[in-house]
């Protein structure tokens, strides 16, 4: 063991001297590494730590955090060198290099549930706005008071409108972007509200308004789900701790009476 952290000690000060450049290495192994990254990495990446950040660089880290824990594993096996505990190193560093990526999915999952609860609000805060613009400027304008979840989404929407995108690829991208329920459906009513005249605007809004209203509907539905859930939770969880203090006072006062 005290050769294993002299080694990773080395190890550390050549790091930190430049001695080994794993940076280096990490960055020239990148064509051949790139077949692991998972397809949606990088939209993840932009979801938990803005548009801004470098996809690129934190794969890096990944790969070399599997890297150290590879040659860690190897250092400790050192002493029983076999391919079983040479494939148990890989699989480690494998499941090293996995970590962030099951972190950030679960990141995303939990902001599905956020954007679950939001989207209906945010929606009838646009309702109100297409009411005196259009569609393109009532969006513009919403951008200021929406949820700062959708605010990246609603900024490379409303760019590609603005620049001439009259399909409905600029929606649609949107609602993947965000894939919580209802969303395509009410991204296409949005779209087609956009392309309506002035006669027909009205029918449309009220339609737009019924899904806004069911939205809500349900929304308010699952939060007092959820509250009920979490008091039922409480309560199972104080019967279980109640009923076990019981049980250990009810068999301590056996173990009295048995003179035990």
């Amino acid at each position: 063991m005290a050769f294993i952290l002299v080694i990773i000690i080395i190890v550390f000060v050549f790091e930190y001297r430049k001695l080994i450049d794993t940076n280096k290495f990490v960055k020239d192994m990148r064509p051949y590494t790139r077949i692991l990254m998972e397809d949606d990495y990088k939209f993840l990446v932009s979801v938990k730590y803005g548009v801004n950040a470098d996809p690129e660089a934190l794969y890096d880290k990944r790969i070399q955090a599997m890297f150290f824990a590879i040659v860690l594993m190897l250092f400790i096996f050192i002493s029983n060198f076999s391919f079983i505990n040479v494939l148990l190193s890989f699989i480690i560093g494998f499941i090293v290099f996995k970590l962030n990526y099951i972190n950030l999915s679960n990141y995303y999952k939990r902001n599905l549930y956020n954007i679950n609860r939001v989207l209906p609000y945010y929606l009838k805060s646009l309702e109100i706005l297409i009411q005196h613009y259009t569609v393109p400027v009532a969006l513009r304008k919403s951008i200021d008071t929406a949820p700062e979840i959708f605010k990246p989404g609603l900024e490379r929407m409303i760019s590609r409108i603005e620049a001439g995108d009259s399909s409905v690829d600029p929606y649609m991208d949107f609602a993947k972007e965000y894939p919580v329920a209802d969303a395509m459906r009410m991204m296409r009513l949005l779209y087609r509200l956009s392309l309506g005249s002035n006669e027909n605007k009205q029918e449309q809004l009220i339609m737009f308004s019924k899904n806004v209203s069911s939205l809500q509907n349900k929304s308010r539905e699952q939060k007092y789900k959820d509250r009920l859930e979490k008091m039922e939770g409480k309560t199972m969880r104080m019967l279980f701790v109640t009923g076990g203090l019981s049980i250990m006072i009810l068999f301590a006062a056996m173990f009295m009476l048995m003179g035990i």
